[in-house]
Protein backbone atom coordinates (compact mmCIF):
# COMPACT_ATOMS: atom_id res chain seq x y z
CA UNK A 1 0.00 0.00 0.00
CA UNK A 2 1.54 3.52 -0.98
CA UNK A 3 2.01 6.36 1.14
CA UNK A 4 -1.33 8.25 -0.27
CA UNK A 5 -3.38 4.88 0.19
CA UNK A 6 -2.26 4.49 4.07
CA UNK A 7 -2.77 8.00 4.84
CA UNK A 8 -6.16 8.23 3.35
CA UNK A 9 -7.06 4.91 5.22
CA UNK A 10 -5.73 6.86 8.60
CA UNK A 11 -7.20 9.99 8.26
CA UNK A 12 -10.53 10.13 6.46
CA UNK A 13 -12.51 7.11 8.48
CA UNK A 14 -12.71 10.05 11.38
CA UNK A 15 -13.43 12.62 9.22
CA UNK A 16 -17.00 14.60 7.76
CA UNK A 17 -14.53 16.25 5.03
CA UNK A 18 -12.80 12.70 3.71
CA UNK A 19 -12.97 14.52 -0.01
CA UNK A 20 -10.66 17.28 1.19
CA UNK A 21 -8.71 14.82 2.30
CA UNK A 22 -7.98 12.56 0.15
CA UNK A 23 -7.70 15.66 -2.95
CA UNK A 24 -4.71 17.24 -0.69
CA UNK A 25 -3.02 13.35 -0.17
CA UNK A 26 -3.07 13.38 -4.07
CA UNK A 27 -1.96 16.52 -4.45
CA UNK A 28 1.46 15.83 -2.18
CA UNK A 29 1.84 12.39 -3.35
CA UNK A 30 1.54 14.09 -6.84
CA UNK A 31 4.36 16.71 -5.61
CA UNK A 32 6.60 14.14 -4.04
CA UNK A 33 6.57 11.96 -6.90
CA UNK A 34 7.37 14.41 -9.69
CA UNK A 35 10.03 15.80 -6.85
CA UNK A 36 11.81 12.32 -6.39
CA UNK A 37 12.01 12.00 -9.91
CA UNK A 38 13.61 15.12 -10.99
CA UNK A 39 15.99 14.81 -7.75
CA UNK A 40 16.55 11.26 -9.51
CA UNK A 41 17.34 12.78 -12.81
CA UNK A 42 19.38 15.66 -11.52
CA UNK A 43 21.61 13.28 -9.59
CA UNK A 44 22.10 10.59 -12.79
CA UNK A 45 22.26 13.72 -15.68
CA UNK A 46 24.53 16.27 -13.93
CA UNK A 47 25.69 14.47 -10.13
CA UNK A 48 23.76 17.53 -8.50
CA UNK A 49 20.97 18.03 -5.92
CA UNK A 50 17.55 19.37 -5.82
CA UNK A 51 19.15 22.44 -3.30
CA UNK A 52 22.52 23.17 -5.85
CA UNK A 53 19.18 23.50 -8.69
CA UNK A 54 17.27 25.74 -6.52
CA UNK A 55 20.20 27.98 -5.62
CA UNK A 56 21.57 27.79 -8.73
CA UNK A 57 17.80 28.81 -10.09
CA UNK A 58 17.76 31.48 -7.47
CA UNK A 59 21.21 33.68 -8.82
CA UNK A 60 20.29 32.72 -12.28
CA UNK A 61 17.02 35.09 -11.69
CA UNK A 62 19.31 37.96 -10.18
CA UNK A 63 21.95 38.23 -12.31
CA UNK A 64 23.87 41.11 -10.01
CA UNK A 65 23.39 38.25 -7.35
CA UNK A 66 22.14 38.14 -4.25
CA UNK A 67 22.73 37.84 -0.35
CA UNK A 68 22.98 34.90 1.84
CA UNK A 69 20.11 36.12 3.56
CA UNK A 70 17.89 36.96 0.74
CA UNK A 71 18.57 33.11 -0.95
CA UNK A 72 17.70 31.98 2.48
CA UNK A 73 14.28 33.75 2.64
CA UNK A 74 13.88 33.30 -0.98
CA UNK A 75 14.58 28.80 -0.50
CA UNK A 76 12.96 28.92 2.72
CA UNK A 77 15.96 27.19 4.21
CA UNK A 78 17.95 28.50 6.84
CA UNK A 79 21.51 30.43 6.24
CA UNK A 80 23.85 27.81 7.75
CA UNK A 81 22.11 25.25 4.67
CA UNK A 82 22.57 27.87 1.63
CA UNK A 83 26.37 28.66 3.17
CA UNK A 84 27.27 24.72 2.81
CA UNK A 85 25.42 24.97 -0.74
CA UNK A 86 27.52 27.75 -2.07
CA UNK A 87 30.71 26.90 -0.27
CA UNK A 88 30.50 23.49 -2.78
CA UNK A 89 28.99 25.64 -5.57
CA UNK A 90 32.40 28.07 -5.22
CA UNK A 91 35.18 25.33 -4.68
CA UNK A 92 32.96 24.01 -8.05
CA UNK A 93 34.03 27.55 -9.79
CA UNK A 94 30.12 27.71 -10.91
CA UNK A 95 29.21 30.94 -7.63
CA UNK A 96 31.45 33.56 -6.76
CA UNK A 97 31.56 35.24 -3.60
CA UNK A 98 31.71 39.30 -4.03
CA UNK A 99 32.35 41.82 -1.74
CA UNK A 100 30.06 44.62 -1.02
CA UNK A 101 31.58 47.90 -1.33
CA UNK A 102 29.43 49.38 1.55
CA UNK A 103 29.59 46.52 3.94
CA UNK A 104 32.64 44.58 4.31
CA UNK A 105 31.08 41.94 6.00
CA UNK A 106 28.56 40.96 3.80
CA UNK A 107 28.61 40.33 -0.21
CA UNK A 108 26.92 38.90 -3.03
CA UNK A 109 26.53 35.35 -4.38
CA UNK A 110 25.92 34.92 -8.26
CA UNK A 111 26.68 32.87 -10.96
CA UNK A 112 29.98 32.76 -12.65
CA UNK A 113 29.98 32.34 -16.33
CA UNK A 114 30.96 28.40 -16.36
CA UNK A 115 27.85 28.46 -13.70
CA UNK A 116 25.17 30.15 -15.80
CA UNK A 117 26.09 27.73 -18.37
CA UNK A 118 25.88 24.52 -16.16
CA UNK A 119 22.37 26.24 -14.85
CA UNK A 120 21.17 26.74 -18.25
CA UNK A 121 21.94 22.93 -19.41
CA UNK A 122 19.80 21.78 -16.24
CA UNK A 123 17.02 24.10 -16.81
CA UNK A 124 16.09 23.02 -20.57
CA UNK A 125 16.95 19.14 -18.90
CA UNK A 126 14.23 19.85 -16.01
CA UNK A 127 11.70 21.59 -17.97
CA UNK A 128 11.99 18.51 -20.60
CA UNK A 129 11.30 16.11 -17.09
CA UNK A 130 8.42 18.23 -15.75
CA UNK A 131 6.76 17.89 -19.59
CA UNK A 132 7.40 14.35 -19.89
CA UNK A 133 6.25 13.88 -15.92
CA UNK A 134 2.26 16.03 -16.97
CA UNK A 135 2.32 14.57 -21.23
CA UNK A 136 -0.66 12.16 -19.75
CA UNK A 137 -2.78 15.21 -19.71
CA UNK A 138 -4.39 16.77 -22.57
CA UNK A 139 -3.72 20.24 -23.08
CA UNK A 140 -7.50 21.03 -21.83
CA UNK A 141 -6.81 19.32 -18.25
CA UNK A 142 -3.76 20.58 -17.81
CA UNK A 143 -5.19 24.26 -18.30
CA UNK A 144 -7.68 23.51 -16.12
CA UNK A 145 -5.90 22.13 -13.20
CA UNK A 146 -3.99 24.80 -13.40
CA UNK A 147 -7.01 27.13 -12.84
CA UNK A 148 -8.20 25.03 -9.93
CA UNK A 149 -4.78 25.12 -8.53
CA UNK A 150 -4.85 29.26 -8.86
CA UNK A 151 -8.09 29.23 -7.20
CA UNK A 152 -6.61 26.98 -3.68
CA UNK A 153 -3.47 29.34 -4.31
CA UNK A 154 -5.59 32.80 -4.57
CA UNK A 155 -7.43 31.45 -1.24
CA UNK A 156 -4.58 31.03 1.20
CA UNK A 157 -3.18 34.32 0.03
CA UNK A 158 -6.44 35.91 1.11
CA UNK A 159 -6.06 34.17 4.16
CA UNK A 160 -3.09 35.03 4.79
CA UNK A 161 -3.39 39.00 4.39
CA UNK A 162 -6.68 38.60 6.54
Amino acid sequence: MDLEARLEDASTSHSAHPQELRLWLRMLTCTQLIEKFVRTQLRKEFGTTLPRFDLMSQLERSPVGLKMNELSRRMMVTSGNITGIADQLTAEGLVERVPLADDRRAFLIRLTKAGRAQFALMAKAHEQWIVDALAGLSESQSKQLHTLMGHIKQQFKQAQAA
